[in-house]
């Protein structure tokens, strides 16, 4: 007996779940802190208390579990769209199993010209 249904997809690249189920058909996430260099980490919150999470919430929190991870290297480790990881990450941060760092803006860097100088300085040493 064969099976005439057709398949959409091949054997080799497994169940195929739709963007839209993982993220409960949201498309932009509830905070607007992910930025691709925002850097995140697992809060420190109590087992007994935690939510019921998805297998791609447990993945990121896995990932940001071993180190702090920045937004772009999450949804690179977990092998997930980059706007589904934002989603994720909105509600781990609502949940309060993450926290979020963000990154430092530009004009907060140290200029390139002091740097040189701390170079030379430690060159000199």
């Amino acid at each position: 007996m064969t099976d005439s249904t057709p398949h959409w997809y091949d054997d080799e690249a497994g169940p195929m779940v739709r963007l839209y189920a993982m993220t409960a058909g949201r498309a932009r996430p509830g905070s607007e802190a992910f930025e691709l260099m925002a850097v995140v980490g697992t809060g420190s919150r109590p087992a007994d208390d935690t939510p019921v999470l998805s297998p791609e919430q447990h993945t990121i929190l896995a990932l940001c579990g071993e180190r702090p991870r920045t937004v772009a290297d999450i949804a690179s480790d977990s092998g997930l769209p980059l706007g589904v990881v934002r989603v994720l990450l909105s509600d781990l941060l609502a949940a309060e199993l993450i926290q979020v760092t963000p990154p430092v803006p530009p004009a907060q860097l140290p200029d390139a010209h002091v740097l040189k100088e701390v170079i030379d300085g430690l060159r000199a040493l």
